[in-house]
């Protein structure tokens, strides 16, 4: 069996793990990055993630009354197919041009807290480094509901990304960020889709008047929102699946030809034998990992989804740069740093939100100002006009006292754009004042802060 040493050793291909090994490779030190699967170089977002994903919204919202579904949702399948291919090419480039990286594939195992043995069919590889940092990310989440896992027509994001045939009847089991992006996109594309969340309302974790406001967008789409129903069992029927669920105290039933699985991620650390490494997980199965980002053995640190941090890109790219700081840099950066992250919800128009809603600021006791202003009725915003899509609204909640931002809900035309220059303006301590007398483009999205943040008030 082969031997090779390496300073550090990342494990997983993605997008924390590829920016930590490039750093630490460009800085002279001797690194090996193991990735279980060559169709995964770049990690989760550039092959079934972010890239394609959003991808495929474009093209959904792209397409016309006129266009058949069918063949426009082909092409844009192999469109996006074809971007990935690009992007996984461009990735294992990225790190094979640097001379002190080696890019391994096959599967790690942890043998003791500083080797690891990578298996490759008959091939093994045993590697020993001094720092090794866990960057295996998540997968879906499949709930134990009879006929569920094992049924024919039942398919996980990942699945339908590798689909050509733009599925009939769409049902999505949860309402989360993935069941809603993908509920709106298929319907774009043509499918008859369907929700089933267990919640009495969709987006849950939003204010009420924001929730609403997207589930008119989305009932509007002529979306399903079956909310406040349990799922029971299903049971493929040939072509079809019969899927079973409680609704109202009431049995029913619905027909659909596939069942996309939306109901989270969990942490991917099946094979990885943390426990010969001495690597304490929680309850979940996420490496437990301190605001440094170490795990119980100091000189393991873990990045991504796999420590049950945010599951977002962007998230495990902050990671990368909290882990290069404790190993070449001045080791103070931590996640504690972290303020005002947005996130984004990429129905048509996306819902971005960043800091508080304005339950959640009540709660927490903050005198709190409201400025809201639904799109179709900002004067300043003719973008939303010249895009053609007037639809949704964007709400500011704002510290009485101080004037500082504590959190934004803004759904509308570029959103996913938008909720950036408002997050920085609140970790700067920008005030709502500020924000709504500053300068903007026009025409742009960014001038409708002018008109909404004038409409403040306390309520």
């Amino acid at each position: 069996m082969d031997t090779v040493r390496a300073e550090l050793l990342v494990i997983g291909f993605g997008k924390g793990g590829k920016t930590l090994a490039a750093a630490m490779g460009r800085a002279g030190k001797r690194v090996v990055l193991v990735e279980q699967s060559d169709q995964m170089y770049g990690g989760t977002c550039i092959n079934i993630g972010c890239v394609p994903t959003k991808a495929l919204v474009h093209q959904a919202d792209e397409r016309r009354d006129e266009d058949e579904p069918g063949s426009w949702y082909r092409q844009a399948i192999g469109s996006v197919q074809s971007l990935t291919t690009l992007l996984r090419g461009n990735n294992f480039r990225m790190l094979d041009t640097i001379d002190a990286v080696t890019v391994v594939t096959g599967q790690a195992t942890f043998v003791d807290p500083h080797t690891v043995e990578v298996r490759a069919g008959d091939d093994r590889l045993t590697i020993t480094a001094d720092t090794i940092a866990i960057n295996t990310g998540s997968l879906p989440v499949v709930p134990d509901i009879p006929g569920l896992a094992a049924g024919a027509h039942t398919v996980t994001s990942t699945d339908l990304l590798s689909t050509e045939d733009l599925p009939k009847h769409l049902a999505i089991l949860g309402g989360g960020y993935l069941g809603v992006e993908f509920a709106a996109m298929y319907r774009r594309f043509g499918a008859e889709v369907t929700v089933f969340e267990a919640a009495e309302r969709m987006l849950g974790r939003e204010d009420d008047d924001v929730a609403e406001a997207a589930v008119e967008i989305l009932a509007g789409d002529g979306i399903t929102l079956l909310t406040g129903s349990a799922v029971t069992a299903l049971e493929d029927t040939g072509e079809c699946v019969t899927i079973s669920y409680e609704r109202g105290g009431e049995q029913r039933s619905l027909t659909a030809d596939k069942v996309l699985v939306a109901a989270g991620r969990a942490p991917a650390t099946d094979g990885l034998n943390l426990e010969a490494a001495g690597v304490d997980t929680g309850p979940r199965g996420s490496v437990v990992v301190d605001e440094y980002l170490r795990t119980s053995q100091p000189h393991i640190f873990a990045l991504g989804d796999v420590n049950g941090g945010p599951q977002f890109t962007y998230i495990s790219l902050d990671d990368s740069r909290v882990v290069l700081d404790q190993l070449a840099g001045a080791g103070k950066r931590s996640t504690a740093d972290r303020v005002a992250v947005p996130t984004t919800v990429f129905m048509t128009p996306p819902l971005a939100t960043v800091g508080l809603t304005e339950k959640a600021a009540r709660a927490a006791g903050h005198p709190v100002r409201v400025a809201r202003k639904a799109i179709g009725q900002i004067a300043a915003m003719p973008r939303s006009r010249i895009m053609g899509d007037t639809r949704g609204l964007m709400k500011f909640v704002i510290d009485s006292d101080t004037d500082r931002i504590l959190g934004a809900a803004l759904l509308s035309i570029d959103a996913q754009e938008l909720v950036n220059t408002v997050a920085l303006a609140m970790r700067h301590g920008v005030t709502a004042t500020e924000l709504r007398d500053s300068i903007y483009t026009h025409p742009s999205s960014t001038e409708a802060f002018n008109e909404v943040l004038a409409t403040i008030v306390s309520n």
